[in-house]
C-alpha cells in the first residue's frame, strides 16, 4: 500500500487542522492505520491508531481529547482532526499502515507515507 499525507499548514494556537492520508490499492480496509509526528530534533512520536473498521481508536496522552482519528474505507482515506492546537504540536505528521492488529497496537507499522508539515504559532 502507498500512502500520502496532506492537509498540513500554518495555524495559530487554539486553531484546527484536518489532515488526510490517501492510500492506494483495493485493500485499504484490511489495514490498521496510524498517525505519527516528528518535531525537529526529537524522535518520532505516536499520535493515534484506528482499527480496520474504524470502531476502535487509540491516542497518545498528549493529544487525547483534542485530536480525532477516523477513516473512510470507501475513499481509502484516513483523517486526523486536530483541534485546540498548541505550539508543541508543531511537527511533520505522517500516516502508517499495517495489516496486523497486534503490531499496530504495539505502534509498529510496515508501510509509511511521506509527511505533511504542521506549524502552530503562539
Amino acid at each position: 500500500v502507498q500512502l500520502q499525507a496532506f492537509g498540513g499548514g500554518l495555524v495559530q494556537a487554539g486553531g484546527s487542522l484536518r489532515l488526510s492520508c490517501a492510500a492506494s490499492g483495493r485493500t485499504f480496509s484490511s489495514y490498521y492505520m496510524g498517525w505519527f509526528r516528528q518535531a525537529p530534533g526529537k524522535e518520532r512520536e505516536f499520535v493515534a491508531t484506528i482499527s480496520r473498521s474504524g470502531g476502535s481508536t487509540y491516542y497518545a496522552d498528549s493529544v487525547k481529547g483534542r485530536f480525532t482519528i477516523s477513516r473512510d474505507n470507501a475513499k481509502n482515506t484516513v483523517f486526523l482532526q486536530m483541534n485546540s492546537l498548541e505550539p508543541e504540536d508543531t511537527a511533520v505528521y505522517c500516516c502508517a499502515a499495517d495489516p496486523d492488529g497486534n503490531r499496530a497496537y504495539r505502534r509498529e507499522f510496515d508501510y509509511w507515507g511521506q509527511g505533511t508539515q504542521v506549524t502552530v504559532s503562539s
